[in-house]
């Protein structure tokens, strides 16, 4: 009996600061985050007061700070994200349409933080809170960010980072022999001519980490106020919650604190 009675605190509630990504990110996210808050658990969600989704909810209490963007704004970035990646056509036509996307919505999401990380009071309030860990989307790098200067355990709940700095930083091979590239329309069983352009390809992430993740380098390294990289930031990451399926994903190798969970995805149309 007490050995049962001594395990009752491992089952406490606990406080956990969340700092989402917007769009269909945060609509499978919000799933989880309602559950936990109706099992007890304290959930705070730090947020920009412009979004497209990332609305309050009974179930977790909402933290927000003003940004220097419209919602119209905000809107006409995640379009231009969007629509190029599927529009048909020569591939780098295709490459630089998304790359011009991302470079729309990536200076909102800059931008975004760098008001989070300028806001004192804000700030103030998440040291003083003594929360227990930190789920966030690490494509919003903002809430790595915020763990490594809380000293807070990092629950990253993600599909995917651009220029696969995700495979970096969690040490899983992806070697481009074997596992196809986005827009090069291979599959996984590739001619070796294939298995070449699928390689050359690859090159290109080199130019996507600088321009998608430097600036959030930049940031860190501004308000840790000691050098440090996005990437140095990222292998901290306590527990990866991948929001994908082999069923659809190529198969690949996982580390022991990487969990699959691809089904949360529908819970929500």
């Amino acid at each position: 009996v007490v050995v049962l009675l001594s395990l009752l605190g491992l089952a406490a509630a606990g406080k956990l600061l969340v700092v989402p990504m917007d769009g269909s990110h945060w609509l499978s996210m919000r799933e989880v985050l309602d559950i936990l808050g109706q099992r007890g658990h304290e959930v705070v969600v730090v947020a920009p007061e412009v979004s497209l989704h990332i609305k309050p909810s009974k179930n977790f209490v909402m933290k927000m700070y003003s940004v220097p963007y419209t919602q119209d704004e905000l809107k006409k970035a995640f379009q231009a994200f969007f629509h190029g990646p599927f529009e048909e056509g020569w591939i780098f036509r295709r490459f630089f349409k998304a790359y011009k996307g991302m470079k729309t919505l990536t200076d909102c999401w800059v931008t975004s933080c760098e008001q989070l990380l300028q806001n004192k009071e804000l700030i103030r309030y998440l040291e003083e809170s003594k929360f227990d860990a930190i789920l966030t989307d690490p494509v919003a790098t903002c809430g790595v960010i915020l763990a490594e200067h809380l000293s807070l355990p990092s629950l990253y709940f993600l599909r995917g980072a651009p220029c696969g700095l995700d495979l970096d930083a969690r040490l899983c091979p992806s070697p481009p022999s074997y596992v196809p590239r986005s827009f090069t329309d291979n599959t996984d069983h590739m001619s070796f001519l294939q298995r070449v352009k699928n390689l050359l390809y690859d090159t290109q992430n080199l130019f996507l980490c600088n321009f998608a993740f430097q600036p959030y380098s930049k940031l860190a390294s501004e308000f840790l106020q000691r050098e440090v990289t996005v990437l140095d930031l990222l292998r901290k990451g306590s527990v990866w919650l991948l929001r994908l399926d082999f069923v659809l994903d190529y198969p690949r190798p996982l580390m022991p604190n990487i969990i699959p969970i691809g089904g949360v995805n529908c819970a929500q149309k």
